[in-house]
């Protein structure tokens, strides 16, 4: 079956606290959002993600690596039906309905809802209340409440895509949460077991009791990478994936990308999997003047595959000769698209070796670059 993950994240955020929305605010080591979207970018079963953004955010929405994004409406129902009206082109069967602002949903919470959709048209996640229950007037206890059969909602919330949307289309507005307009439109919700981590960042502590589970859950790996190529016939050289005009050509068996090649084999480093000659064998003819961006989206592909999202990469060439600086922008830009990040967590720079060696001899053009890989 194709499942969509549909992530809502046009909300402002109010309670908690001052500053920017919270799903734009930083959170161990990243954004509130990032760390949402790597979990579903990263889950083998989602095959399609979408975003509801507010309509002011949709310039932040810049390297993320999602399908779709609709702009949200005026509350949180018209935001999830403008989402859902997004995947129509998709051939979605079963769509999860999250909440952004839970970024530490477990890969586990997330296996619990698709296996639940096997069997049923509506599943939700949940922690069952264990603490005891009061009514407080005047600041007060007033009365104690039974918990028995009481648990505490979360996300996501999978669904049939057609019945969620004709039960969206159907219902007036004000629900809490989808499962309330699934159960207007008289489905069926199964509650399957949810988790205490996966909180919902609501107030300003939150974000501190988030920093800490994410702290427990996250692996962090770098790699490096080191690559030359000599200068040969040509006018001009490639580098991440921008052609530079000069009076040399770089020579190699692919189209001789140094950087795209660097920041390739430090990803393949921090996996500690080998390197781009291990992966695309130069003795291999399929490969002769190839596009180096095969073999970058191949490493990010193969990352995402092990759990792993792409924090940041620094890219430094060391040659006479082309200058890099008026390049790098485009360079930046260019690299963030095959890595799938944003463009401000990439850094392409130069350096002179100051006339020593064969770069200082305008023999040819080296690199250095690390990556550094997130798990959590």
């Amino acid at each position: 079956m194709t499942i969509a993950a549909l992530i809502v994240a046009a909300g402002r955020g109010t309670r908690a606290g001052a500053g920017a929305p919270k799903q734009w605010r930083a959170l161990a080591g990243r954004r509130v959002i990032d760390h949402t979207l790597a979990v579903f970018s990263d889950h083998p079963d989602i095959d399609v993600i979408a975003l509801v953004l507010h309509p002011d955010d949709m310039d932040l929405a810049a390297g993320l690596s999602v399908d779709v994004i609709a702009t949200g409406g005026a509350d949180r129902a018209t935001s999830v039906l403008h989402g859902l009206a997004s995947l129509s082109g998709h051939s979605v069967e079963k769509v999860l309905i999250h909440d952004v602002a839970r970024p530490c949903v477990s890969r586990a919470v997330i296996d619990a809802v698709i296996a639940g959709l096997r069997d049923a048209d509506a599943v939700a996640p949940a922690v069952a209340v264990t603490d005891a229950l009061w009514l407080s007037q005047d600041g007060k206890v007033c009365e104690v409440r039974d918990r028995t059969g009481l648990y505490r909602a979360q996300t996501p919330q999978g669904f049939d895509y057609s019945r969620i949307v004709a039960a969206h289309d159907a219902h007036k507005g004000g629900a809490a949460d989808d499962v309330e307009v699934a159960r207007a439109a008289g489905m069926s919700v199964t509650i399957v077991s949810g988790d205490e981590d996966n909180l919902k960042i609501t107030m300003p502590a939150d974000f501190a009791r988030a920093e800490r589970i994410l702290g427990t859950r996250m692996d962090i790996r770098l790699g490096n990478g080191f690559d030359v190529h000599a200068f040969g016939p040509g006018d001009h050289v490639t580098l991440c994936g921008v052609a530079i005009p000069h009076d040399h050509g770089l020579i190699g068996h692919s189209d001789a990308d140094v950087a795209m090649h660097t920041v390739t084999d430090a990803i393949y480093g921090a996996l500690a999997m080998g390197d781009i000659g291990q992966h695309f064998p130069p003795s291999d003819p399929q490969w002769k003047g190839a596009a180096s961006h095969i073999f970058l989206e191949h490493a990010v592909a193969l990352a995402r595959e092990h759990g792993f999202a792409i924090s940041n990469v620094d890219c430094t060439l060391i040659c006479e000769l082309p200058k890099i600086g008026p390049h790098a922008d485009d360079m930046r830009r260019v690299m963030a698209r095959f890595l799938g990040i944003e463009e401000a967590r990439v850094s392409v720079k130069a350096t002179t070796s100051e006339g020593l060696g064969f770069t200082g001899r305008k023999e040819g053009i080296a690199c250095l670059a690390t990556a550094s890989l997130v798990r959590s």
